[in-house]
Parts: C-alpha cells; sequence; structure tokens
C-alpha cells in the first residue's frame, strides 16, 4: 500500500478525529487540524502514544492567513499533499426558509462552504504534487436537491452550496491529477448529531475514509454508504 499524507479539518474531536485515527492505524501520514490549538495538540498526542503517525497543524478555515500559514507547514515539512478532507462544519440553527435570519445563513456559508473553498485553494498546489490528489467535502442528504425538504434553512443552504463547489471544481480540476467528491457520513452520533443519531462514529467515517485510501475512485460525484448518490 502507497503511504499517503491525509489532511483533515475540524479534527480534533467527532468524525474528523476518528478519520485521523483510522488513516493513521491503516499507515497513512495523518494531520490533524484544528482552530484551538490546545485542543488540537492534546487530540494528536493522545493518538501518537499509540505509535502512530499524526501531525497537528493550527488551521481555521475562517482566517485566511492561518489557511495560508497552515498550507505553507504542509509544504515544508512533506512537500506535497495527497488528500484533503473538509470535515469542518456548524449546524446551528434550524429555522425555516420563512424565519432563518441572514446571520444564521451567513454563518452556515462561511464555515460549510467558503472555508473549505478557501482551504482548497489554499492546498491544490500541494494536491498536485501527488501522484493523485484527493478532495473529499462533507455534505449531507440535507443539501440533496432532489427530494430538498424543508427546515433548518441555512444548513440545507450551505450544503447544498458544498455540492456545487464539489462539481465546479472537479470540472475546473479535469486536466489536473485530482479528484473531487462530496458525501454524506449520515446522521451520527457526534457534538452535532446528538445521543439520538443512529450511527457510530466509525460508520460515520467510513465513506471518507474509503474516497481518500481507495485505489481508484470517480470525480464530480456525491457518495453516502460508499455509494454513488442523486445531487
Amino acid at each position: 500500500m502507497e503511504q499517503k499524507i491525509i489532511l483533515v479539518t475540524g479534527a480534533n474531536r467527532g468524525i474528523g478525529l476518528e478519520i485521523v485515527k483510522e488513516v493513521a492505524e491503516m499507515g497513512h501520514k495523518a494531520i490533524l487540524t484544528a482552530r484551538d490549538e490546545m485542543k488540537g495538540k492534546a487530540a494528536a498526542e493522545e493518538i501518537q502514544r499509540k505509535g502512530l503517525d499524526v501531525y497537528f497543524i493550527q488551521l481555521d478555515a475562517a482566517d485566511e492567513s492561518l489557511v495560508n500559514k497552515a498550507a505553507k507547514q504542509v509544504a515544508d515539512q512533506f512537500g506535497k499533499l495527497d488528500v484533503l478532507i473538509n470535515n469542518a462544519g456548524i449546524f446551528n440553527d434550524r429555522e425555516n426558509s420563512l424565519s432563518v435570519s441572514k446571520k444564521a445563513i451567513q454563518e452556515h456559508l462561511d464555515v460549510n462552504f467558503l472555508g473549505p473553498l478557501m482551504v482548497s485553494q489554499a492546498f491544490i498546489p500541494l494536491l498536485k504534487k501527488s501522484e493523485e490528489g484527493r478532495i473529499i467535502n462533507f455534505s449531507s442528504q440535507m443539501g440533496r436537491l432532489n427530494g430538498m425538504g424543508g427546515g433548518s434553512a441555512a444548513y440545507r443552504f450551505s450544503k447544498t452550496a458544498i455540492n456545487s463547489l464539489t462539481a465546479v471544481m472537479a470540472a475546473d480540476l479535469t486536466s489536473t491529477n485530482i479528484k473531487v467528491n462530496s458525501m454524506c457520513p449520515g446522521w451520527v452520533k457526534t457534538d452535532m448529531g446528538g445521543v439520538g443519531a443512529p450511527k457510530s462514529l466509525q460508520q460515520g467515517a467510513d465513506t471518507a475514509v474509503w474516497l481518500a485510501t481507495s485505489e481508484k475512485i470517480p470525480t464530480g460525484k456525491f457518495f453516502a454508504d460508499r455509494r454513488e448518490t442523486e445531487w
């Protein structure tokens, strides 16, 4: 198995942390990133104590200077990046489209859409240095236009936007070695998903790990449970 360098955003807890653990256990180099330096370092050190190849880099997708600094750190330390997993996200507002505030919409777009866009742009030069670079965007079935429901408008808008970003960026990168896909982890037992969610962390991380490490994957697709799903 070829060892990959895999960076995961928002990885000091939840699904992001589980992805870091799993890819490190598979023998890959995992870069755990988080906004909070203390929490990120603590999470990385816990995995490192198991003898696994994990590194911490501070990264706040909403802070352009930190994004660029993180990209430079990866360039200086590793020289390239094989996989970028845009996991960081929020779900802070459940108002419907009749009452949702501009503030809530902007907050969700900033974190769930503009953040992954800025991070992807910063790391594409390093992904181009990989034999096959990959960008994996965390989306949701709640962002699907096919079968779109009501409620949680700000979150839905932001996840529809990330799906659009995936399709557009995949097309824009057709002539390169980089593949771009979206995936839905499902309803997972995390701080965001709550204790009543039916999926475990392992189940939530599975599709992302599969997309990151499989020998061959397509580009410009949306996946759930390792299966292509409709936009």
